[in-house]
């Protein structure tokens, strides 16, 4: 612990992929967090409302930015030209983050593992990429990464294993899962002691692929959260910073009815136009293979196998025709374990994007694309047409029924409900939200509108926020905070003024402060570097169609 009080950390946001009260409160019950039962002891403790849509990568930078996707940027995995896509990275997001704020002001920050930060601020202090940026991550300062991994062993963004991979059991996993979790806060102490920031910023990201991977296994579960609490006890001990902020991106739950295929209701109503091979979806798994090896890509093409296979299936010789063979002669177990990705993908039947008149781009986008003539390379939509085919999709949408007969959708909205800015014309024209997120929401053409959940544990809406500390009113309600508010909050909690850009405000647990007009953010030149070694690793996580 810190001898002098006036070196002390002026606050520390420790970010909890996933967190949410129904999951935190469950442990503490069991007595299992000690450490962030004591922040929301001692401090304020509410449910946190996400934004749309409740996914990482956009949702994290709203909350270090304090804006909605249509002034930062950034919507989802991947950014769109056409009917192309790539990767999202730090520099799509164009708005000032928090650490960048204090920069402005002449404090300084350590910021490890925090999504969508690659490549890195040239702040005064030292960040770490997470989630999104290439394994080894070209990190600020220069050579900081190595004298991390001097200091304490090793550092890795990823796990080591991919999840398809048989080698791994269960045991293996899991201690690799609890590495990575102490790899975060051991690389934050080391830099919080060079560096001695005023601000602190450590992320841990496993709270949530612990769902992703293992679904509702509470043994699982339980081991990741108390390994991340063990290491916000440590932090705390060693660094005593005078605020301690605790905040989610959203939620985690089961997803408790059927998945509804949102381009099945729509080919059915005539909006959605099939075909039989292509590059399909924006999916991590086609193209893994590639970032496994190094080519240096943020984005994927099929191989001429990938191509022979797509034109196999313009034929009528698709992979379900091929695997209702082999399963006749016992063969599909065979079949699965071995046909590449790309091959499955570009043999089975998909969307027609310039074919098609709306259809949904991405599952993890909560949103249909029109496809609009003048705007989309293809577009059959006439822009005159445009509010009019916006309103019956809307219209349709809202009438979808479960088989239980109650609504897929608690809310079917036009993008202006959702994102404004600069960059909300590159949102979904239409958002989505699925009732109670009860729904997984699918973009694949497999025939049927519904059917068993891909992936009965994903997000909710509700994440967690949670303060104590120097100048927090621990009487005071934080029952209505939002996502946008994080960013906000911690500036006036440090007596520094809110940018007038911010969408969220200051909570009542903490003194508001005056607004300021923030020069536009300008993103610093950088150095191209090795996305593809990402997308290998995210394809794990499934995320994407």
């Amino acid at each position: 612990m810190t001898d002098d009080a006036d070196d002390r950390m002026e606050a520390l946001l420790i970010g909890i992929d996933a967190g949410c009260l129904p999951v935190l409160e469950k442990l503490w019950d069991e007595g299992r967090l000690p450490n962030l039962e004591r922040i929301c002891t001692d401090g304020v403790c509410s449910p946190l409302e996400s934004q749309m849509p409740p996914w990482t990568p956009s949702a994290w930078p709203s909350m270090y930015t304090g804006v909605n996707p249509g002034k930062h940027g950034v919507f989802g995995f991947v950014d769109y030209d056409g009917y192309d896509w790539r990767v999202v990275a730090g520099d799509d997001v164009k708005e000032h983050s928090l650490w960048t704020l204090l920069d402005h002001h002449g404090l300084s920050s350590v910021v490890v593992n925090v999504p969508v930060t690659h490549p890195p601020d040239e702040i005064d202090g030292a960040v770490i990429p997470g989630f999104i940026a290439p394994e080894d991550p070209p990190c600020h300062p220069d050579g900081v990464l190595q004298e991390v991994r001097d200091a304490i062993g090793e550092y890795r963004v990823y796990p080591a294993y991919a999840r398809d991979d048989e080698g791994w059991s269960d045991e293996e996993r899991m201690e690799e899962y609890e590495t990575l979790t102490r790899m975060r806060g051991e690389a934050f102490d080391y830099l919080a002691t060079e560096y001695e920031p005023d601000f602190g910023f450590v992320q841990f990201q496993k709270t949530d692929t612990v769902f992703h991977e293992f679904g509702g296994d509470w043994p699982k579960i339980r081991r990741v959260y108390e390994t991340m609490d063990e290491q916000v006890g440590n932090l705390l001990e060693e660094h005593d910073p005078k605020r301690v902020f605790v905040a989610s991106d959203h939620g985690m739950g089961e997803y408790e009815k059927e998945e509804f295929r949102v381009n099945e209701f729509l080919r059915d109503r005539g909006y959605v136009t099939a075909t039989q091979g292509g590059k399909g979806m924006p999916s991590w798994n086609p193209i893994r293979t590639q970032l496994r090896e190094g080519n240096d890509d943020d984005t994927w093409e099929p191989s001429l196998t990938e191509k022979v296979a797509a034109t196999a299936a313009s034929f009528g010789i698709t992979t379900k025709r091929i695997g209702l063979g082999l399963n006749k002669l016992g063969l599909d177990d065979v079949a699965r374990r071995y046909a590449p990705d790309g091959v499955v993908r570009t043999a089975s039947t998909q969307v027609d994007f310039p074919a098609s008149k709306a259809y949904m781009r991405a599952r993890t986008e909560l949103g249909i694309r029109i496809n609009l003539e003048g705007r989309d390379p293809e577009g059959v939509v006439p822009k005159a047409e445009y509010e009019q085919v916006q309103a019956e999709l809307i219209e349709q949408l809202q009438s979808a029924t479960a088989p239980d007969g109650e609504p897929v959708f608690e809310e079917v909205v036009p993008r202006e409900a959702y994102f404004s800015g600069p960059y909300a014309e590159n949102a979904v024209d239409i958002v989505t939200v699925p009732t109670d997120f009860d729904h997984f929401l699918s973009a694949q053409l497999l025939g049927e509108k519904f059917g068993e959940s891909t992936e009965p544990w994903n997000h909710k809406r509700d994440g967690v926020f949670a303060a104590a500390g120097e100048g927090i009113d621990a009487s005071a309600s934080a029952d209505d905070a939002h996502l946008f508010d994080v960013a906000p909050t911690i500036l006036a909690a440090l007596g520094l003024p809110v940018s007038d850009r911010m969408d969220g405000e200051v909570l009542p647990p903490v003194s508001p402060t005056e607004e300021w007009n923030y020069p536009p953010y300008e993103a610093a030149e950088t150095v191209t570097t090795e996305d593809a070694a990402v997308e290998d690793r995210l394809a794990d996580l499934g995320y994407l169609d």
